[in-house]
């Protein structure tokens, strides 16, 4: 085997082993509140500041980036269950559309008025208005972000979800709130899937079920929001002659999976509970790898002060969308 080859697998094998490291960190006090992929992503990060990047491992790495990236959001699908969303959350996909909007919207308007980073601004809105990262790593080849932008966006919505997972847990007892209210509340705000169940989960298994149930009713919306960033961009690329934008494929086989999930998974085909976990370990272990290559691309230098703003806006927002949905739910 030859060394541009071994490097490739060296490659591959330094993204698992530092989401190895990240999922044994993220089992730690504190750090579990914060989960494995914000936690890759620092490491990654400090990795980077403290040895550089390690270029000899390059391409390995951007396979990681890009194809390992792909799979995660296609097999990410399998949480979807189309048919359970169309027979119990049809309401719930009304105010999701309502969530979603909002979150972009502002994130356009205010990033516009204060002069933030654009293409940080745009991904922080999906990944606040969808499901987070996977909604990130949807949009950001749709609108041409950089690697690090996209690493950026998905470390700051792991924190600010991981805080407000928290401030809704300590709020909770003092809100004169129903517990399936609480849960759809949570659903329908809360970035990130693994941040709806922190909160949802103490309020009981209903109230679990509705939050989750309210989770996927926006991620059910991804596709239509990738296509809408789609003719966005052409329409765009129509008026400036730029280069034209590709059609992210691994959008269908998320829709492939999804339909799988929902229509032919338990009932053409038996799939154990066990399996589907490991295939979620297996999504979420993918997606650690990927982030960590992105979290790679992260110069301090070049992040730091473009980062600034596009954070601030978007701790305002999630309050605002918060206090929205509080209102709607």
């Amino acid at each position: 085997m030859n060394s541009n080859r071994l490097q490739f697998f060296y490659g591959i094998g330094f993204t698992l082993l530092i989401a190895i490291v990240s999922f044994g960190i993220a089992q730690l006090p504190v750090f579990n509140y914060i989960g494995p992929l914000a936690t890759a992503i620092a490491l990654a990060f400090f990795y980077r500041q403290f040895f550089g990047y390690p270029h000899k491992l390059k391409n390995g790495i951007q396979f990681s980036a890009k194809i390992l990236l792909r799979a995660a959001i296609i097999l990410y699908g399998l949480k979807l269950n189309i048919d359970v969303v169309f027979n119990e959350g049809l309401p719930l996909i009304v105010k999701s559309s309502f969530v979603i909007m909002l979150a972009i919207i502002m994130s356009y308007i205010l990033a516009k008025l204060f002069k933030a980073d654009m293409t940080l601004s745009m991904l922080l809105g999906v990944g606040t208005g969808v499901c987070g990262a996977a909604a990130i790593a949807a949009v950001a080849p749709i609108i041409k972000a950089k690697d690090e932008d996209t690493a950026v966006s998905v470390g700051i919505i792991a924190l600010l979800g991981t805080v407000f997972s928290v401030f809704y847990l300590l709020v909770r007892p003092y809100l004169p709130i129903e517990d399936v209210a609480y849960g759809i509340w949570s659903g329908l705000s809360l970035h990130e899937l693994a941040h709806v169940a922190l909160a949802a989960e103490p309020a009981g298994e209903e109230a679990l079920s509705f939050a989750l149930l309210a989770k996927l009713s926006r991620v059910f919306l991804l596709v239509p929001l990738c296509l809408f960033f789609i003719w966005y961009m052409r329409r765009k690329e129509n008026r400036t002659g730029t280069s034209k934008v590709a059609f992210p494929y691994f959008l269908i086989g998320f829709v492939l999976m999804s339909l799988a999930n929902s229509y032919v998974i338990g009932n053409y085909v038996e799939i154990s509970d066990q399996v589907m976990e490991l295939i979620s370990q297996l999504t979420t272990l993918l997606l650690t790898m990927a982030m960590i290559a992105l979290g790679l691309n992260i110069s301090i230098k070049d992040v730091a002060g473009r980062a600034l703003k596009p954070f601030a806006l978007i701790f305002a927002i999630s309050i605002l969308l918060g206090m929205f949905v509080y209102v709607i739910k």
